[in-house]
């Protein structure tokens, strides 16, 4: 390890000092004093809202486009893909200074549980995700009531020829990659080494969104965001939609969990740091 430092030293490569940033506080009381926290809160709920108009328009348009008979037309299922994932391109690029960019309650959890964020914030953002997410589908059924009852409302639901323990494990996999992405795109340990690092985080995250609904909207649709697949739910208040509505929250949790789990543990190697530290003070 030492002749390894002194090489990189003798190349002219100047070694930066990196100490992991502390855990969050479990609970975050603190944070409810912070105007910040609530632009944070203010700006995930926007962010949702204008998410969720989009991908839903997108969507409508492409059915009523196809509807018409003409087969060829519309944006068909890779401009949906890459309207989803440029959107959140946008969206993280927008908001990561101010909220971290979430947009998405299964990323939210995630973070949570590396103890990136506070519960207090986990919960409100999700709140506001949420409440976002009923809204921007609430706005195209206003614009587009005809083609949007017509046409499912884009809800999430389970497609036919497919299981539901296809359907979890899709938006399983699926949330693992996105999760595991962001962890990835916003590890501070590349940030210290390379600066350019957190100005392209929202391109890795957006373009991980469209390959998964790539792979994924043939069989749920594409979930991998509860907020998502609720607010569709609740606009469109349809029963298989609801039916339907437990795996795109199951499954998205859970996934986010493993990308935690592989990313921080694994990794970060956290389980052989504290063996490491338990082991020299035992010496003690």
């Amino acid at each position: 390890m030492g002749t390894d430092i002194e090489q990189s030293q003798k190349a002219g490569y100047a070694t930066k000092d990196y100490h992991s940033p502390p855990p969050e506080p479990f609970l975050g009381i603190e944070e409810l004093t912070k105007w910040s926290f609530y632009r944070a809160i203010i700006a995930e709920f926007v962010a949702t809202l204008l998410f969720l108009y989009i991908i839903v328009s997108t969507i409508i348009g492409y059915k009523s486009q196809i509807a018409g008979g003409d087969d060829c037309g519309g944006v068909g299922v890779l401009g949906i893909a890459w309207a989803v994932g440029g959107m959140i391109f946008v969206l993280v690029y927008c908001t990561a200074g101010i909220s971290g960019g979430h947009i998405n309650p299964a990323v939210t959890f995630g973070l949570f549980l590396a103890r990136k964020v506070s519960l207090i914030r986990a919960v409100l953002y999700m709140i506001a995700q949420c409440l976002g997410a009923i809204c921007g589908v609430a706005l195209v059924r206003a614009f587009q009531e005809s083609y949007y009852v017509k046409f499912g409302g884009a809800a999430n639901e389970l497609n036919l020829g497919y299981s539901k323990g296809t359907g979890l494990a899709a938006e399983i996999i699926g949330t693992f990659v996105l999760v595991y992405t962001v962890f990835s795109a916003t590890d501070p340990k590349r940030s210290a080494r390379d600066s350019h690092i957190p100005v392209l985080a929202p391109l890795p995250i957006g373009f991980a969104v469209f390959l998964v609904h790539l792979a994924t909207i043939p069989i749920t649709g594409t979930g991998i965001n509860p907020a998502r697949s609720l607010g569709a739910a609740v606009i469109y208040n349809n029963g298989k939609a609801w039916d339907d509505q437990w795996i795109f929250w199951v499954g998205p949790f859970i996934g986010a969990a493993i990308a935690a789990f592989y990313h921080k543990y694994i990794l970060g190697a956290e389980v052989v740091k504290a063996l490491g530290s338990f082991r020299s003070s035992s010496h003690i």
